[in-house]
C-alpha cells in the first residue's frame, strides 16, 4: 500500500504540474490571440478554466494528504497522545465519509449531465466530461485519506508523532 500511495502522489504532483503548465499556455495564447492579432479564441479561456478547476481539486487533495492546509490544532496539541490518536481517527473517519458522500453526489450530476447531452460552448465538450474530476479526486482523497486511517488505528499512541512526521514527509 506504500508503494501504491507514494505512485500515487508523483501521478498527482505531475498532473497538477501539466494543468498549471496548460492553464499557463492557455492564458498567455489567448492574451496574444486578443491584444495583438485581434482575433480572441474563446477555447483558450475555458480550458484554462478547466484546468485550473483540476488543478485546484487535486492541490486541495495533495494539501490534505501532506498536512500543508490551514488547520486549528489547538485541541489536539493540549490532548494525550491517546486522546489525539482518537481525534485524529475521527477526524480521518469524517473525512473519507464526506468524500465518499460527494462521490455519490457527484454521479448523480454526472449522470444527469450525460442525459442531457450539454456540451461546452468554446471546446464542444461533453459537460460530463470537466466534471467527472470532482467524483474522481473525492475518490483519491477517500482512498488516501482511508489509508491512513487504517495506520493511524494500528499505530499506537507512543508511535504517533513519529507516523505523522512521516506522513507528512510524505515517507508514507
Amino acid at each position: 500500500m506504500v508503494s501504491f500511495c507514494r505512485k500515487l502522489k508523483y501521478i498527482e504532483n505531475a498532473f497538477i504540474a501539466v494543468t498549471l503548465a496548460v492553464t499557463a499556455i492557455a492564458c498567455f495564447a489567448q492574451v496574444v490571440n486578443r491584444n495583438l492579432i485581434g482575433a480572441p479564441v474563446s477555447w483558450f479561456d475555458e480550458l484554462a478554466r478547466y484546468c485550473m478547476v483540476c488543478m485546484t481539486l487535486f492541490a486541495a487533495e495533495a494539501g490534505l494528504r501532506d498536512g500543508s492546509q490551514i488547520a486549528v490544532t489547538a485541541l489536539i496539541d493540549k490532548v494525550s497522545p491517546a486522546n489525539r490518536r482518537r481525534l485524529l481517527i475521527f477526524s480521518k473517519l469524517v473525512i473519507v465519509a464526506f468524500s465518499i458522500s460527494v462521490v455519490c453526489g457527484a454521479f448523480i450530476l454526472i449522470n444527469s449531465q450525460i442525459r442531457s447531452g450539454q456540451t461546452s460552448p468554446g471546446l464542444h465538450l461533453p459537460m460530463y466530461v470537466p466534471y467527472s474530476f470532482v467524483p474522481l479526486v473525492f475518490a483519491v482523497i477517500a482512498v488516501v485519506q482511508g489509508t491512513l486511517f487504517f495506520r493511524l488505528l494500528k499505530c499506537s499512541p507512543e508511535k504517533l508523532d513519529e507516523l505523522l512526521k512521516r506522513e507528512k514527509k510524505g515517507d508514507n
